[in-house]
């Protein structure tokens, strides 16, 4: 027996609960595609932190190229006088050394795609590159993702981008990656984990902005 209540209040009044579930039921979805985003996208820590991992492959397959280069050229890597930006010296790696112009795009950021087999030297990358170093200088930094500047640090300076913007964002705010020498590869937060200086025959040069 229907109550007689709910036939005074009539089918718009009985509805009423039905549609509040459904508003309920929206919201909650909302609140779970936030999470995932703010858990699994593109900015997020977890992601970004299988892209350090990407980009330590491709810094590792980089050195490659650059060490035979440098056994071609009596110990030194690529060196490019009056350069201005790290594509300048390192776009001498290909396509004699490297034809895949991928290694140099950061899989961090959302830097555009390179042709490949092509030189870049008019295009933009996604790496530091410390020009002047040799063989012999095994424990120093050779490249890094993009700094937020080409200046000397200390030991908990500021390397890369703090905030997830430009400059130094590879990785947005979760830091990066450092190739030494003699082809190891570490990562750090977005302050330097040591002094990072260098001597008056060394310049680093960032990528295009």
């Amino acid at each position: 027996m229907n109550d007689p209540v709910d036939i005074a209040r009539g089918p718009a009044a009985r509805r009423r609960p039905w549609a509040f579930s459904l508003i309920e039921l929206l919201v909650s979805l909302a609140l779970m595609i936030i999470l995932i985003v703010m858990l699994y996208g593109f900015g997020s820590g977890s992601h970004q932190q299988q892209q350090k991992k990407a980009c330590q492959k491709n810094l590792q397959k980089i050195y490659v190229a650059l060490e035979i280069f440098a056994n071609e050229h009596d110990g030194a890597f690529p060196n490019l006088p009056g350069a201005v930006s790290a594509e300048d010296p390192l776009s001498l790696l290909v396509p004699r050394y490297s034809v895949d112009t991928s290694l140099f795009v950061c899989p961090g950021s959302q830097d555009p795609q390179l042709p490949s087999g092509e030189s870049f030297a008019q295009r933009k990358i996604s790496y530091a590159y410390f020009m002047g170093r040799r063989l012999t200088n095994a424990g120093d930094v050779l490249m890094t993702d993009k700094q937020v500047n080409t200046l000397p640090k200390a030991r908990g300076d500021a390397i890369f981008s703090a905030t997830g913007k430009p400059p130094g964002n590879n990785h947005h705010r979760y830091g990066g990656n450092y190739l030494f020498g003699d082809g190891h590869v570490e990562m750090s937060s977005f302050t330097a984990p040591f002094a990072l200086v260098w001597t008056q025959d060394v310049v680093l040069l960032n990528p295009k902005p």
